[in-house]
């Protein structure tokens, strides 16, 4: 059986967190280490955006500074998380495999993340492009980095627990939307570990958990180990040097993200759609209604619509894949045309010259 180097850490700060997954990293580049490394954190409390996120538009930087929530941008790409005591970070470091390609590389690190759920009798599937769901429900986002050096590091977040108007009040939302209905519809489309199992948990509650599905999905042994001298070193510059600079926080997309709108009509009442688009892409959709119940469709289409093309034929496609010919009890193709005018007016947004507003995956401001 093979052996990884097992690491575990508790209430990290985001600028040291994450200069610790890049120490370890540069152990496994070119002429490094070939073997592996698994880390499992929790963080003190911060807001991190991905690689390649605009912050303005995903933070509210002084709900934040309100609140002592710190900024961070990790190496690895996906959406904006928060990060407190109810979220496992994973990390896994290693040589770049010369035949993954990213998405493989992902799905590959992914089932240690869904063998680890397993063993606390939760089955997850990996969906889309970065997430990992439990019947339809995120309980966990993924990335990916690949360092031009040669090694890989994977990223988890895993939701053992979330405060979930907490993370409405410092992702970019708008206060108008902070509201109980606001807090039920996140928790339509998404979940916990703790509310899977019932009982309240802490991210350190269940790491044993995960280490053992690591152990188990790739047929290793875990060796305890601390970071060594050079390591600590290593990642002490790069948290003053790099992820506590205003530099590294605050790149920009080449391309900052749009928001456009429509309204629906059903038999259930008016359904509003916005959809959020980054270059030729929907970044995300949702759909806000009265609903006394949400039907399933609607996550699944939501889901579904993430970072696909967007076009018309595109929409009308998973539309009708979903939801078949009529949705939402509407007309024929009035929900696909409806989803394909929100998606129109993000895009003519996102080609003029004018600020863009604030919003968020889950409610995004209305264009």
């Amino acid at each position: 059986m093979s052996e990884w180097r097992y690491l575990i850490d508790d209430e990290v700060t985001a600028a040291d967190g994450l200069a610790v997954d890049e120490a370890l990293m540069a152990r496994h580049g070119r002429g490094g280490e070939s073997g592996t490394t698994l880390r499992l954190y929790t963080y003190r409390g911060c807001a991190l955006v991905g690689r390649y996120q605009s912050l303005p538009d995903e933070i509210d930087e002084d709900a934040c500074a309100q609140r002592g929530v710190e900024i961070g941008r990790r190496p690895t790409g996906g959406g904006a998380i928060i990060m407190t005591p109810g979220q496992l970070g994973v990390a896994v470091t290693a040589p770049a495999s010369a035949t993954d390609s990213p998405r493989e590389a992902l799905a590959r690190y992914a089932r240690g993340v869904i063998a680890g759920l397993a063993e606390l009798g939760i089955t997850a599937q990996f969906r889309h492009k970065n997430d990992l769901e439990v019947d339809g429900r995120k309980i966990a986002g993924l990335g990916l980095y690949l360092d031009p050096a040669g090694a890989v590091l994977f990223h988890a977040s895993v939701l053992v627990d979330l405060d979930v108007r907490h993370m409405l009040e410092v992702l970019r939302i708008p206060g108008a939307k902070l509201s109980d209905k606001a807090v039920s519809r996140v928790e339509e489309r998404v979940t916990t570990v703790a509310r899977e199992l019932g009982r309240p948990l802490a991210a350190r509650d269940v790491r044993d958990a995960f280490a053992a599905g690591f152990s188990r999905a790739f047929e290793i042994e875990l060796v305890p180990s601390e970071l060594d001298r050079g390591e600590r070193d290593q990642a002490r510059m790069l948290a003053e040097d790099k992820y506590r600079t205003r530099a590294w926080i605050d790149q920009d997309s080449p391309r900052r993200d749009a928001r456009g709108s429509a309204l629906l009509k059903t038999p259930e009442g008016l359904v509003r759609i916005y959809v959020a688009v980054h270059g030729e892409s929907i970044k995300s959709v949702l759909f806000a209604g009265d609903y006394n119940l949400v039907p399933a469709e609607i996550p699944r289409l939501e889901a579904a619509l993430k970072w696909c093309r967007a076009d018309e034929l595109t929409i009308a496609g998973e539309t009708t894949r979903v939801f078949g010919d009529s949705g939402l009890g509407a007309k024929p193709g009035a929900l696909a045309a409806a989803l394909w005018e929100a998606t129109a007016r993000a895009l003519e947004l996102q080609q003029t010259s004018h600020p863009l507003r604030d919003g968020s995956c889950y409610f995004p401001e209305e264009a």
